[in-house]
């Protein structure tokens, strides 16, 4: 049962559209205004914000979670009394309820999202009850008939049309046909914001439109590179800056805000969700065959993919690209309790794309080796743990760094003769200013962690208050070291809340708010820990 094939859809889709058409959803009292569409931007910013649910890692390009806030200069011609003016090629993701349009003498009475884009199931569905011509191919002559047709239905029952022989359903013929919507209207062929302004004189002004947008996003990817001597690292990071809308914003001012940003916003649904036609008709047989249910469904995710229409108006994501702007550094600003970062040169927030900034180069940044492991608190095991390589710096200006680090995504290197080989690649929190700055390097292959449980005890002394006579239970952890020199080991343990550490026979530090045995491990030696924990 064929459906609407590739090449039928895109003769939808060339065919011009109506001059003069009319925003979406209009009623009779608005067509009664006139249409004004104001001119392209010509000078934009564009100022993108972290999701605020993403802590580190990279960002995913299919689902961007992020907002920016887009501020736009546009020249209008107004002529006096009410306008409906429409400000095409706005972002998919506006929130129209954030839009601000100011330079006007006038006042500003209405505001609408119009949601409706040019696209095959858009112009079916607002061809019900209209003229349009069917344009089909005849197999004897192989020239195009056009006939006018009026479409009856384009839901459930399939896509429907009358003409002078009867009723007819689309591509149900054995022909190549498709329509001509030269008469629909009521449709855009870009993302638009519609208002209705009253002034009282005629007009030229250059407006600022602002507002809003989702499907937006940014993080930040950091690599370090690690000496020979495993004394000092160098440290670079880029931005990357993801515009997963259908509009891109060329020659933009653009800047990025880290930070969590406390906000509150209900979901924005994509302007122009045109889902596929699936046109299907009845099988061929006798006259008195009862056809069956004729219905128009979208395809899901497991359809035949030559079912599907993409996006009319904007690329699919899978053609998003990745663009990196030279040795282009951005400045650090302050705004309020958050960190402005911007872009010193014009770029273009390019749709369906993520672009790469230089954030950061720093050289020779001290760190010390360190070795660790994170016991959780049911984590009892008798088999051996490799320990963790850790890179440990401090973020001031005296260890060559001293600037807040957003989180992102850290790839850290290993420098072996004129090779970087890569050790470990990780996500990074957000580090403020005089913090540790703490770089996971892989694993060890010397150093050794086992953890077993004994026989809960009565504890006889406390490393914190506990009641006489508490039963606890008794934990014994043995580090390992092959290398043939000590090394500085932190062992981390997790606790539930009610089974707090009670005694130990090392001294016990809070680093996080969690227990850490601070030890050094002699060469060629193995050490144990015991501690305790409370029972209830």
């Amino acid at each position: 049962m064929p459906g609407l094939r590739a090449s039928g859809l895109l003769a939808l889709l060339l065919l011009p559209p109506p001059a003069g058409f009319a925003a979406s959803g209009t009623t009779a009292a608005d067509e009664a205004l006139r249409e004004v569409v104001a001119g392209a931007p010509s000078d934009v910013s564009v100022t993108v914000y972290r999701a605020p649910s993403r802590r580190s890692g990279a960002i995913n390009l299919d689902t961007l979670n992020g907002f920016a806030f887009i501020s736009e200069t546009r020249l209008l011609e107004l002529p006096a009394g009410r306008s409906r003016v429409r400000f095409e090629g706005v972002a998919d993701g506006i929130e129209a309820s954030s839009a601000i349009v100011s330079g006007l003498p006038g006042t500003v009475i209405e505001k609408n999202r119009d949601t409706q884009l040019l696209s095959p199931e858009a112009l079916v569905e607002a061809s019900v009850g209209k003229q349009v011509e069917l344009l089909r191919t005849d197999p004897k002559a192989g020239r195009t008939l056009r006939t006018p047709v009026e479409v009856r239905s384009a839901a459930d029952g399939g896509v429907v049309f009358s003409t002078q022989d009867g009723i007819e359903a689309l591509r149900c013929s054995g022909l190549h046909e498709t329509f001509s919507f030269a008469s629909v209207m009521g449709l855009s062929a870009r993302p638009t914001l519609s208002v209705v302004v009253e002034t009282p004189v005629p007009l030229t002004a250059a407006v600022q439109l602002a507002y809003l947008s989702t499907g937006f996003d940014w993080a930040a990817d950091y690599d370090a590179v690690l000496s020979a001597d495993e004394r000092s690292i160098d440290l670079g990071a880029w931005v990357t800056l993801a515009n997963g809308n259908g509009t891109g914003f060329p020659a933009a001012r653009t800047q990025i805000v880290a930070g969590r940003l406390n906000r509150l916003v209900g979901e924005v649904e994509p302007i122009s969700m045109p889902g596929p036609i699936l046109a299907q008709c009845w099988p061929r047989g006798s006259t008195s065959d009862s056809p069956p249910t004729l219905f128009l469904r979208k395809a899901g995710l497991d359809e035949p993919t030559a079912g599907r229409i993409a996006y009319a108006a904007m690329p699919a994501p899978a053609a998003m690209l990745e663009q990196r702007l030279g040795n282009t550094t951005v400045t650090q600003e302050q705004l309020g309790d958050l960190k402005l970062y911007r872009v010193p040169e014009r770029t273009t927030v390019a749709s369906r794309q993520a672009k790469q900034v230089r954030l950061l180069d720093r050289e020779r940044i001290p760190v010390r080796r360190i070795y660790s492991i994170e016991l959780g608190p049911f984590s009892d095991s008798d088999r051996p743990v490799p320990a963790r390589i850790l890179l440990r710096a401090k973020n001031d200006t005296a260890h060559h760094l001293g600037l807040p680090l957003p989180s992102g995504q850290l790839a850290v290197f290993a420098r072996r003769a004129d090779t970087r080989l890569l050790l470990q690649e990780s996500g990074i929190r957000d580090i403020t200013l005089n913090e540790e700055l703490e770089l996971p390097a892989g694993t060890s292959d010397a150093v050794w962690v086992t953890r077993v449980s004994e026989p809960p005890v009565v504890s006889q002394a406390a490393v914190a208050p506990v009641a006489p006579g508490a039963r606890s239970d008794s934990h014994v952890v043995s580090i390992s070291n092959a290398l043939a020199k000590p090394i500085p080991f932190e062992l981390r343990v997790q606790v539930a809340p009610n089974r707090p550490i009670v005694h130990a026979d090392h001294r016990l530090e809070f680093r996080g708010g969690e227990p850490m045995f601070p030890l050094t491990i002699p060469a060629n030696a193995t050490l144990t820990v015991r501690y305790q924990t409370r029972l209830q």
